[in-house]
This record gives structure tokens, sequence and C-alpha cells, in this order.
């Protein structure tokens, strides 16, 4: 059965705007649970521009929800990591001048380096996901390093889909859910697990939701920008009951 991870990061934007104590993640962590979600994203950046550290200590301590820990392949990250003993981590590509993660991580460049971070977190019994391209290249290297899952980028299907009117028959939606259709065949023939997300919304979920095997899909900005009008509980409860109808068609 597909599974919703819902990212809380821009709960954590809202707060930081005025540098308060509200709204508080954990808080928006238990409602997202109570609408259905089956688990918790949060990205620990390097510049700290949302989700903070002591966010995370308290999502580990205060909830029983699954917690995938997005992060930057730095030292500073797989120590936090190892320490914070989070369900699954998630390495993901970082630049301070992005507005939200811009691309997959490219993992053929830096195999080496990327094998040995995946081996500590996995000693540390830390599941280890790579986000990347639906690019067959990438999906082999991220086998190599021992990623266990990976995340495919969908944020290249979703802009298509909105530059096309919405229009889910158009050719070149057709052609970029077939990329991560691709993509996720090659993961699970490696005998990975096939996740996908970014920048899904309510209207762009369902094609990728039904696509053969795909396990998780992550969204965080359209949840929690519905969730000002509706509440978070309903926005989490809307979207999983998209993703399951997807499922089952």
């Amino acid at each position: 059965m597909i599974e919703l991870g819902v990212n809380i990061d821009h709960v954590a934007t809202l707060r930081q705007a005025r540098r308060t104590y509200e709204p508080d993640p954990v808080w928006a962590a238990v409602e997202a649970h109570l609408g259905g979600a089956d688990g918790i994203t949060v990205h620990l950046r390097e510049d700290r521009r949302h989700i903070q550290d002591h966010d995370v200590r308290r999502l580990r301590d205060q909830t029983q929800i699954k917690l995938n820990f997005e992060m930057g392949a730095t030292e500073e990250m797989v120590a936090i990591a190892v320490e914070l003993k989070p369900e699954m981590a998630m390495l993901v590509p970082e630049g301070r001048q992005e507005v939200t993660t811009e691309g997959g991580l490219d993992i053929v460049s830096q195999e080496s380096r990327l094998r040995d971070i995946v081996a500590r977190l996995a000693d540390a019994g830390i599941m280890t996901s790579v986000f990347i391209d639906a690019d067959l290249p990438q999906v082999e290297a991220a086998n190599r390093i021992g990623a266990r899952v990976c995340e495919i980028h969908t944020g290249p299907y979703a802009a298509a889909f909105h530059e096309k009117g919405r229009d889910a028959r158009s050719p070149a939606v057709l052609a970029e859910l077939d990329k991560i259709r691709r993509a996720g065949a090659a993961i699970v023939d490696l005998g990975m697990r096939f996740n996908a997300g970014h920048a899904l919304n309510y209207f762009n979920v369902q094609p990728v939701a039904a696509l053969p095997e795909v396990r998780e899909l992550h969204i965080g900005h359209a949840i929690v920008s519905r969730s000002v009008f509706v509440g978070l509980r309903e926005a989490v409860r809307e979207m999983k009951r998209l993703m399951r109808e997807a499922a089952t068609q």
C-alpha cells in the first residue's frame, strides 16, 4: 500500500519569519499523523533557514511516527544523524542560494565519498535513501554505494504538468512520467525501494501515485499551503485519499 511522508519544513519557515516559537513543527507532525501521514520528513539545512536542531531532537523524542531526515552529505549532518537515529536518512544536494532543492544528487561524480557515508549510517542502524533524478546511471550508482531507497525527483514532471495547463495526457507530461516509471522499474529490479517526491500537489499527484511499485511519496509545500485554509489534519487526509485512489485503480 502506498504511503505518504509529509514534509513539515515550511511550518518552521512560518515560525522563523518572526523568530518566535509558533507554529510548532512538533505539533504539525502530530496533526499530520492524525490525518493519516505514514511518516514525517524534515530537512535540517546547513544554513538552518527553517528546521532547527532542537526541532529534530524534539520530533525524535516526542512523536511516534517514522522520521525521514533529509540531509546534505556532510560530516556535520552525518554526526547529527548518527546521534538522532531516524528511521531513514535521505541524502540530498544542497546549495546556499537555492530556494528549494534543485535537481537530484549527483552520485556518479562522488561515489567513493557517498559510499563511505552510507556505510557509516548503516552501521548506526539507519536506512539510507538518495534523492536523484530519473536517470538510469544515477540509479545504478545508488545501488553501488549501498543505498536501500531511491527517491526520484518529480520536479520536471510537475513543471511540465503546470506548463501544459494541468493536462495529464500532454505528450510532454507523459514523457516526464515515463522517465519516472522507467527509473522506478530499474530501482526495483536492483532490489531497492522506489519512492518519489518534489513539487507534487493535489492536481498532479495521482499519475505518480498510480505508477507500479512506488512505495512512498514525500510531499510538503502543497500540504502546508492547503492547511492554511483547511487545517493540516484535513490537508493530509485529502492528499492521502487521492494517492490511495490512484494506487488502487
